[in-house]
Order: structure tokens, then C-alpha cells, then sequence
């Protein structure tokens, strides 16, 4: 097996090492962070999402974390906009419709902010009027922009999205913008 680079992705960065649209000059890619050669995102994450990247150099390995009938495991910590009641909840545990298809269940938890959380720029919009919540969301699928469509479709949109986990890495100890280095030969 290759190696891993764990990465705690910033808002506002593409999961990918070159930017081939038309804001070349004004986005940050990967190659602001990161410097290895022949490294490759395992799924990605959307420029307004935050957290954890995995990048290898191991072809397979790589297929296994993103392809979706491995059932590799991924944590989010979810802000979304409103107090989701139970039944809200229920409706992403037992595998919600979106215009794609069904979703697989998912493990959903209402949690406290996390403690280890990173300041964003730009911050969050703060509404004096309008409570927030953050959620713990297990998914052990990835379809485009799943977490911010559940949550949308039960009726609370996403304000802030972060990467926890993937498998058994997680962003623990790993501050934002930053990465670290694991030898999976074994």
C-alpha cells in the first residue's frame, strides 16, 4: 500500500491541485497547501466545505475510499439553520428521497458545537432571530452535495459543513490548512 496525506481542507479551497476554470488567479487549489508529487484527492470536497481530505498514491486505495459500494464510512459536522426536531432526523436516518435517488440511511445526532472548531473566513451569517444547530452525520455513501441536499430537503439548510472523518482518520489534532504525513506500508 502507498501512502496517505491527511488534510484539514479551508473553506473556499478546490480538492484539486490545478484550477482549469476561469478564476485561475483568485482560488486556492491543493498546490497552496500541499507540495508532494503523484498524490491524489479519495473523494472530494466542495469548495464551500471544510475538513478532512484524503490524498494517496495508491491507485486502489484511492478507488476504495471513494467508490460508494465500499461503504467507507465519512463523519460530518453539520451546522444547519433551525432546531430539527427527532422526526426531522428520523427521515435522514431511514434514507431520505432526493431528485437522484434514494439515499442510504444515515446515523444523525444532534450535537454541541465542537470545541476544537476553527474559526471560518468569511465567518458564518449570525441571525439574532434564527437559531442554528450542528449535527453529527454518518454517511457511508457520497453523492454530489448529499449532506447539503438532505438537509435542505428536510427543511434546515446547511450553513456550515465540515469533514470530520474518513474511516478511521479523522482531523483530530490536525489544524486548518494543514497536513500530515502516514506511512501505510504495512
Amino acid at each position: 500500500m502507498g501512502n496517505i496525506i491527511l488534510f484539514n481542507k479551508p473553506y473556499n479551497v478546490l480538492s484539486q491541485f490545478t484550477d482549469k476554470g476561469n478564476y485561475r488567479d483568485t482560488r486556492q487549489t491543493l498546490s497552496h497547501f500541499i507540495n508532494h508529487k503523484g498524490f491524489y484527492a479519495a473523494g472530494r470536497l466542495d469548495k464551500d466545505s471544510e475538513g478532512l481530505l484524503v490524498l494517496t498514491n495508491d491507485g486502489a486505495l484511492q478507488a476504495k475510499i471513494s467508490n460508494p459500494k465500499y461503504r467507507f464510512k465519512k463523519t460530518y459536522w453539520t451546522q444547519v439553520e433551525g432546531e430539527p426536531t427527532e422526526r426531522d432526523l428520523y427521515k435522514l436516518r431511514k434514507g431520505i428521497v432526493l431528485t437522484d435517488g434514494k439515499c442510504l440511511p444515515a446515523s444523525v445526532r444532534v450535537i454541541n458545537e465542537p470545541s476544537s472548531l476553527w474559526k471560518r473566513t468569511p465567518p458564518i451569517r449570525y441571525r439574532k432571530h434564527v437559531r442554528d444547530t450542528w449535527l453529527e452525520i454518518i454517511l457511508s455513501e457520497g453523492k454530489n452535495r448529499q449532506i447539503r441536499r438532505m438537509t435542505a430537503a428536510i427543511g434546515y439548510p446547511t450553513l456550515r459543513l465540515i469533514r470530520y472523518g474518513v474511516g478511521h482518520w479523522s482531523i483530530e489534532g490536525l489544524a486548518v490548512g494543514s497536513c500530515s504525513n502516514i506511512d501505510n506500508s504495512d
